[in-house]
């Protein structure tokens, strides 16, 4: 549409084309890898009753394309989740997995304080417009790390969460939500779906 453009559009289209569905993803690993993505999927928590409610994307088509790493301890804790809460979503949420080293030009953008890191998921409209981008580790898991590579030196609220997986989902799926009403409310979008 007239007046909304994103240079990287194109990048986000030949990187989506290239990832995988997270099944197909996750038989990429060895054994090993794969026995600790099972692990990550049954450890997954449950999402709570007004999730789809939340996240249903009313008549939008929503991309995830999701850096990771087969080999990755964050990507086997986060993913997993983000996958439960696109299911969520329904037909119209499509999420896949890309390598973090497949294309160095979208490693690159998703650098994290200059580094490499991943898990790191950009949500995306039809057209492959981005409307966010989220990932690296979860408030919940920096604050774990602060308590326990920090120590009494920094004292946070909440950093000693016992339920920090569940916080983790939380964190997922308020974004996932975040971005559906991002994609409800956008002028272009609304003119498209007529609404």
């Amino acid at each position: 549409m007239a007046g909304y453009l994103d240079r990287r559009a194109g990048l986000w289209k030949s990187a989506f084309a290239l990832a995988l569905p997270y099944g197909e993803y996750v038989r990429t690993g060895d054994g090993r890898e794969r026995a600790a993505w099972r692990r990550g999927h049954a450890a997954a928590p449950s999402l709570p009753g007004d999730a789809a409610a939340r996240v249903d994307a009313c008549g939008r088509i929503l991309n995830i394309l999701c850096l990771s790493g087969i080999w990755c301890g964050d990507c086997v804790r986060s993913v997993p989740i983000l996958r439960r809460v696109a299911e969520a979503a329904g037909k119209a949420v499509s999420l896949r997995i890309l390598d973090r080293d497949a294309i160095p030009e979208v490693r690159d953008e998703l650098r994290v304080l200059g580094a490499m890191r991943v898990p790191m998921a950009v949500f995306l409209t039809e057209d492959y417009h981005e409307i966010a981008r989220y990932g690296d580790r979860p408030l919940a898991v920096y604050r774990h790390k602060a308590v326990t590579e920090l120590g009494a030196a920094c004292p946070l609220p909440g950093a000693a969460d016992p339920h920090a997986l569940a916080a983790e989902t939380a964190e997922w799926l308020d974004l996932f939500e975040r971005v559906v009403l991002m994609a409800r409310l956008a002028p272009p979008l609304r003119a498209r779906h007529g609404d």
